[in-house]
C-alpha cells in the first residue's frame, strides 16, 4: 500500500460511488428524460410458437397520445439488420453453426413467450400500454418444446435452418485418448445432472431512450449496457442504423447487470431506430419486472452425462461429459460461446488429468434466449467436475478432500487436454487454509449433535478453478470470436494536477470509481479523492471492450496502468528539465519527484503544471501537457482459483435446508482493495446458493407459459438465507500481466452450487438432488428414503 496517501493498493478504502448510491443521487437511464420524450410499450407472443398471420395496428392508432405503431414488416422496410450471434462455432464435422434469424420485431413467427411482435409509443407509458393492448395479432399456434433434454428432433422446428433444432453438435479434447485411459481404468464413476436455468434479475431493469436530431443526423442512445462502444459497433455495422461517428451510445450508471447487460437487445435498437420516425422525438423505455422475466437473456440450463476414470491408486486419469446446452429461441450477442470455450475448456478442474474429452450439443428451445449469466460457463464446468469428484470420492470410500489432493495440479504451467495453460496457483494451499478455518475435524461431532435434534447435517467441497480475462485477442479470433478482447484506458492529467481516467471497462457495482482510482493513488501519489473515472460514454472514451468475464482488473486496470507508465516517463523528463538534471538522475516515489544525490525536488502537481505552462522545456523535443493513452491485449488468460466448504442443515420434518457455516478460500493474486473484493465475494456465494436452494426458471410443457414470472414463483436468496461468511486468500501472484491481479467478480457464483449441493447430497446419503433443493425437492427425498426403509 501507498504510505504517502493510503489510499494506494492493498488499502480497504470505501467506495467513492456509494455516497451518490445511497443518498439517491445515482444517475440511472430511467432517471434520465429529454425534451418532447415519448414512451415505448412492447406487444410480446402470449405463445411460445406461431405464425403471425395478420397484425392490424389501425385501432391502436387511433388511440389517445400515440404517436406511432411499428411492426416488424415496418422495420424490414427500412432494412434495419437483426439481432446477432458474435460468435461463430463450428460443429465438430466442419459445419458452422446453424444462426436462425433474429428480427427486432418478429417477422412472420414468433418463438417464445415475451417474443417482441410489435411497439406501440406514446405520450406517456400509461397510454403506450393502453394502446398495445388494441393492437389485434392473430395468430396460427405452432408445436413447441421447452425442454433441452426433449428439443432436439422434436416435431416443433424452431428455424428452418435448423431441422432438428440443433445449433452446433462441437467437440473438444482427444476422443481416442480418453477412449483408452477408460479402458484401463479400475473405476469409473458416472453422474447426471441438470443446471437448472436461472433469470438474472439486475436490481436495475433495462431501460433505453434513442433520440434523432433531425438536424446532425445523428443518433443517441442511453442504455443500461455492460459494454456500450461493442454495442454502438454491432448496431452500427450489423443493424446499419448509422455510421459509428453518426451514433453515440451512453450508459450512465448502472444498476447490476451479472452478464445480462451484456448483450444487444431488441427493444434498445427499436427506441433509437423508432425516434427518427416520430419526428426526432425521444423514445423511452424501461422494463416491467415481469418483462425482464420473459424478455432478459436466461442463464445455465445444461444436461449432462458425464464419466470419470480413475487408476488403482485413485489417480484421475480420464474424463468425458457430453452437454445438451439450452440456447432459447435465438442465438444471443454471446450465447455460443458459453457452453463451449467457456465451459468445456475448464472441464480439467484444479485436477492433473491426463485425458479428457467433451461433446456439445447446442440446441433451440421455444423460451427466452440463453446467454452469459455470472460466471458463464465456468460455473456449469466446476458443477460437473465438483459433482462427480465427490461422487468419485465416495464411491471409492476416499476422504474427499484427500481425493481432491491426490489429483492437484501441482506443477506450473500446466497444459490441460482442453486448451487452458495454467500458469501459477497453490490449490493445495487454500484446501489446507479451508479445511482449518472450517474445522472440518470438528464436523462429526456437529452432524453427532444435530442429529440428536432430528437434523441431518452434511458437509461439501468445491474446489474450482476459472478462466477470466479472455485474451488473447488473436487466440480467441482464431476460436470463432467476432471482437477483439483487449482493453483501452487514457489518462489525463490536469494542470493543478488532478487526474482523469478514461476507461473502456464499465462499472455496474464493481466499485471501479474507487479501485482504479487506488492505482492511480500508488503509482502517482496522489489522493483518490482527485482522480475522476470517466467510462460508459462513447463520445469520451475512444473505444473499449465493457465490463463482463471478471476483466476489468487483469484487462482494465492493466490498460491504466501502461498509460501510467508512459505518463511517469514523460513527467520524468519534464522535472529533469525543469531541474535541470539529466532524466536518469530523476527518481520519483510517493508523489514527488527527486534529483539523485541533492535536495531538488518537485511535486507531482508542479510538474503537472510545469507540462501546461511550458516555460522551462524546449517543446520541440518534450510535447507540452501530459496525457497518454494505452491498449492492453493480455498474452494469456488468468486463473482465479481456490477451495469453498459448505455445511449445511435439513430439518427432516420440513425439509427446509439451512446453509450453517460457509467457507471461502480464494487465490486471486494480488488484490486491489480487500473490502470491495469481500463484497464481489459475498454477492457471488449468495447467487450460487440461490441457484442451488431456491431459484430456477420453469416453463409449462404443455403451454410453453413461463411459470417463473414474478418473484411470487421465482424465489431469490434473502439475508436469512445464509450465513456470515468465512472468508480468507492466498496469493499467487498473475504472471501475464504487471499488477499480478487475477478476477473476483464471479468466484463465489462458480464455486457455492457445487459445495453446497455436495452438502445436501452428504447430509441425505443419496447420489443426486436436482437443483434447486427446496424444501420440497429434499422432503420428497426424505419420503422416498423413508419407503424404501420400509
Amino acid at each position: 500500500m501507498d504510505n504517502a496517501t493510503g489510499t494506494g493498493i492493498g488499502a480497504r478504502v470505501r467506495r467513492k460511488e456509494d455516497h451518490r448510491f445511497l443518498t439517491g443521487k445515482g444517475n440511472y437511464t430511467d432517471d434520465i428524460n429529454l425534451p418532447k420524450q415519448t414512451f415505448a410499450y412492447f406487444v410480446r407472443s402470449p405463445y411460445a410458437h406461431a405464425t403471425i398471420k395478420r397484425i392490424d395496428t389501425a385501432k391502436a392508432k387511433k388511440m389517445p397520445g400515440v404517436v406511432g405503431v411499428f411492426t416488424g414488416e415496418d422495420v424490414a422496410e427500412t432494412k434495419l439488420g437483426g439481432l446477432i450471434c458474435g460468435w461463430m462455432i463450428h460443429s465438430k464435422d466442419g459445419s458452422p453453426m446453424k444462426a436462425g434469424p433474429h428480427p427486432i420485431l418478429a417477422l412472420g413467427k414468433v418463438r417464445y413467450v415475451g417474443d417482441h411482435v410489435a411497439v406501440v409509443i406514446a405520450e406517456t407509458k400509461d397510454l403506450a400500454k393502453a394502446a398495445a393492448a388494441a393492437v389485434e395479432v392473430d395468430y396460427d399456434v405452432l408445436p413447441h418444446v421447452v425442454d433441452v433434454a426433449d428439443a432436439m428432433g422434436h416435431k416443433a422446428q424452431i428455424h428452418d435452418v435448423a431441422p432438428d433444432n440443433r445449433v452446433f453438435n462441437w467437440s473438444i479434447g482427444d476422443e481416442a485418448a480418453t477412449d483408452a485411459a477408460f479402458k484401463r481404468a479400475a473405476h469409473v464413476t458416472k453422474i447426471d445432472l441438470v443446471n437448472n436455468r436461472l433469470i438474472p434479475n439486475a436490481m436495475e431493469p433495462r431501460a433505453a431512450i434513442g433520440y434523432y436530431d433531425t438536424g446532425a443526423d445523428h443518433y443517441t442512445l442511453y442504455t443500461t449496457s455492460q459494454n456500450p462502444h461493442v454495442a454502438r459497433l454491432v448496431i452500427s455495422a450489423f443493424h446499419g442504423l448509422a455510421p459509428e461517428h453518426k451514433l453515440r451510445v451512453i450508459a450512465p450508471d448502472v444498476g447490476g447487470g451479472f452478464g445480462s447487460k451484456i448483450f444487444i437487445y431488441a427493444e434498445e435498437v427499436v427506441c433509437v431506430w423508432a425516434s427518427k420516425f416520430v419526428g426526432g422525438r425521444p423514445v423511452k423505455w424501461t422494463a416491467e419486472r415481469t418483462e425482464s422475466f420473459l424478455a432478459d437473456a436466461h442463464g445455465r440450463d445444461h444436461v449432462t452425462h458425464a464419466e470419470l476414470a480413475t487408476d488403482a491408486d485413485g489417480k484421475m486419469i480420464g474424463f468425458k461429459v457430453h452437454t445438451k446446452a439450452a440456447m432459447g429461441a435465438y442465438l444471443s450477442t454471446f450465447s455460443s460461446c458459453v457452453p463451449t470455450y467457456l465451459y468445456a475448456t475448464l472441464l480439467s478442474g484444479q485436477y492433473n488429468i491426463p485425458a479428457i474429452y467433451a461433446e456439445v450439443d447446442a440446441i433451440y428451445t421455444n423460451t427466452a434466449p440463453v446467454d452469459a449469466y455470472r460466471g458463464a460457463g465456468r460455473p456449469e464446468a466446476t458443477y460437473v467436475v465438483e459433482r462427480i469428484v465427490e461422487t468419485a470420492a465416495r464411491e471409492l470410500k476416499m476422504d474427499p478432500a484427500e481425493f481432491r489432493r491426490k489429483n492437484f495440479v501441482t506443477a506450473f504451467p500446466h497444459q490441460t487436454p482442453v486448451i487452458m495453460c495454467y500458469d501459477a496457483g497453490d490449490y493445495a494451499a487454500a484446501l489446507d487454509k479451508a479445511l482449518a478455518i472450517a474445522d472440518v475435524k470438528g464436523f462429526p461431532a456437529r452432524k453427532a449433535e444435530a442429529a440428536k435434534h432430528g437434523k441431518l447435517r452434511g458437509l461439501g467441497y468445491s474446489a474450482y478453478i476459472e478462466a477470466c480475462g479472455i485474451a488473447p485477442s488473436a487466440a480467441i479470433g482464431s476460436l470463432g470470436a467476432g471482437v477483439g478482447l483487449w482493453e483501452s484506458a487514457e489518462v489525463r492529467v490536469n494542470p493543478v494536477g488532478t487526474v482523469e481516467i478514461l476507461t473502456g471497462s464499465h462499472s455496474h457495482g464493481q466499485g471501479h470509481e474507487t479501485t482504479f482510482a487506488q492505482l492511480v493513488s500508488e503509482r502517482l501519489g496522489v489522493d483518490i479523492n482527485n482522480v475522476a473515472i470517466v467510462h460508459g460514454d462513447t463520445d469520451k472514451v475512444q473505444f473499449g471492450m465493457g465490463t463482463y468475464g471478471s476483466r476489468s482488473g487483469a484487462v482494465g486496470m492493466t490498460a491504466i496502468s501502461k498509460a501510467l507508465d508512459k505518463i511517469e516517463a514523460k513527467a520524468k523528463r519534464i522535472a529533469a528539465a525543469v531541474m535541470e538534471s539529466s532524466v536518469d538522475d530523476i527518481e520519483f516515489k510517493d508523489g514527488t519527484f527527486t534529483v539523485k544525490g541533492t535536495d531538488k525536488k518537485m511535486a507531482f502537481g508542479e510538474v503537472a503544471l510545469s507540462a501546461y505552462v511550458a516555460h522551462k522545456f524546449n517543446s520541440a523535443e518534450i510535447e507540452p501537457g501530459l496525457k497518454e493513452s494505452a491498449f492492453h491485449d493480455p498474452s494469456n488468460f488468468v486463473f482465479p482459483a481456490g477451495v469453498h466448504i459448505a455445511e449445511i442443515e435439513i430439518d427432516t420434518d420440513t425439509g427446509v435446508t439451512t446453509v450453517v457455516d460457509y467457507t471461502a478460500v480464494d487465490d486471486f493474486g494480488n488484490i486491489i482493495n480487500p473490502m470491495i473484493v469481500e463484497g464481489q465475494v459475498h454477492g457471488g456465494i449468495t447467487q450460487g446458493i440461490g441457484q442451488a436452494l431456491s431459484e430456477g426458471a420453469v416453463y409449462d410443457k404443455e403451454s410453453g407459459q413461463l411459470l417463473t414470472g414474478s418473484y411470487m414463483d421465482y424465489r431469490m436468496p434473502r439475508a436469512a438465507d445464509v450465513p456470515s461468511y468465512k472468508l480468507d486468500f492466498t496469493c499467487t501472484p498473475c504472471p501475464s500481466n504487471p499488477l499480478g491481479m487475477k478476477g473476483c467478480g464471479e468466484a463465489g457464483a462458480i464455486a457455492s452450487p457445487a459445495a453446497v449441493m455436495n452438502a445436501v447430497t452428504d447430509a441425505l446419503d443419496v447420489r443426486d438432488v436436482p437443483m434447486p433443493a427446496t424444501a420440497l425437492v429434499v422432503w420428497q427425498q426424505l419420503q422416498h428414503h423413508k419407503k424404501a426403509a420400509e
